[in-house]
């Protein structure tokens, strides 16, 4: 009797206080697959703007497929997380050529397709094929937690399977669809992390957390991320109108990214204590000249805090720097070239904030 309860109240809530969002007006799985991608990590009305301008560019997994990586790269920056946007291009390259750029129907082939997690492929299978397969998310999470009162750590992967399986029991068969977007939209908008709506909840009577007053202890939740602290030293080199930048590699959070040349360290140093330091021994030849210091620059990633200061140096001569220039990925680039570059947001705060 709970259960249905519960089912009856999150759905009959849903119809009366959904948002009214483009991919919930299609069972295109291309359509459904890019916005669940978009709003990993990300909130909807951030996400949005992103998935309209993806869809004009990209209208079909196939156009998607047929793009450069840095054209894709390049409409993402400043979502974050790139890997996503990585995997996302490599994903739609996977469905052209081993699906015959159609998706699969069932949640088992979702899960084989490149980035796409438990979550993803029960949004896509149940969105778009109506597949009666629970999503759990960080919003299903705290919804069932604390509905039911279960004390699960979430932070344990083992814990996922309960969850789940609960899910299995909750979700009606005839729709799939409206109960997985229910349960995700009631997390976000009325049950939230902090001061859930509970007075004005149709749920509040029969909840758990809200009858013994414990909203705030659930869901469990131990493992903490360690952040660490980053210090970035940029030296942003110019000649005329152009900069010198350089694409980072593989295995990086920014890969595929440009940047201007790094050296990190354990603190912020001052220009004079860089002059033995690889290209920035420059530094000491009349043919360079250091302009600016800029203001510190903070930039916030799950695990990471980066501070970073951009030093801009002044040459007169690219033949200055060209041994350096070959052996360190770096290239000269003008303004106009440097706009249409992917760039982390931390880049392009920079490049925004100065006029060269």
């Amino acid at each position: 009797m709970e259960s249905i309860f519960f089912v009856n109240g999150v759905m009959n809530w849903y119809k009366d206080h959904k948002r009214d969002l483009p991919w919930r007006h299609t069972n295109n799985p291309y359509k459904i697959w890019l916005s669940e991608i978009i709003l990993q990590q990300t909130r909807v009305k951030q996400g949005l703007p992103y998935y309209q301008r993806f869809i004009e560019k990209f209208p079909n997994v196939q156009s998607l497929a047929q793009a450069e990586e840095e054209e894709v790269l390049r409409l993402w920056q400043g979502l974050g997380y790139y890997s996503r946007a990585r995997n996302l291009h490599a994903c739609a390259q996977m469905i052209t050529k081993e699906y015959e750029g159609t998706f699969p129907t069932n949640y088992e082939e979702l899960l084989k397709l490149k980035g796409v997690g438990k979550y993803t492929a029960a949004a896509i299978a149940s969105f778009a094929f109506k597949q009666d397969v629970p999503v759990v998310d960080g919003n299903v999470f705290r919804l069932l937690s604390r509905y039911f009162g279960i004390t699960e750590d979430i932070a344990i992967p083992k814990s996922f399977k309960s969850f789940f399986e609960l899910g299995q029991k909750l979700i009606p068969k005839k729709e799939p669809d409206i109960y997985n977007q229910a349960v995700m939209e009631f997390g976000a908008i009325q049950c939230t992390p902090k001061n859930p709506d509970c007075k004005n909840c149709n749920l509040a009577d029969s909840c758990f957390a809200n009858s013994n007053q414990r909203q705030e202890e659930l869901p469990v939740k131990t493992k903490k991320v360690k952040v660490r602290d980053r210090y970035f030293h940029y030296f942003v080199i110019k000649l005329k109108d152009q900069l010198i930048m350089k694409k980072r590699g593989r295995n990086d959070i920014w890969q595929g990214l440009y940047d201007f040349f790094l050296i990190e360290e354990n603190s912020f140093q001052s220009p004079d204590q860089w002059e033995n330091k690889n290209i920035l021994s420059l530094l000491a030849q009349p043919e360079v000249e250091l302009q600016n210091e800029s203001k510190i620059y903070k930039h916030l990633l799950t695990h990471q805090r980066i501070y970073a200061k951009f030093f801009e140096i002044e040459i007169k001569d690219q033949f200055v720097i060209n041994k350096q220039l070959k052996s360190s990925g770096l290239d000269f680039f003008n303004f106009n070239e440097i706009k249409n570059l992917p760039k982390s947001i931390l880049i392009s705060n920079y490049l925004d904030e100065k006029v060269f």
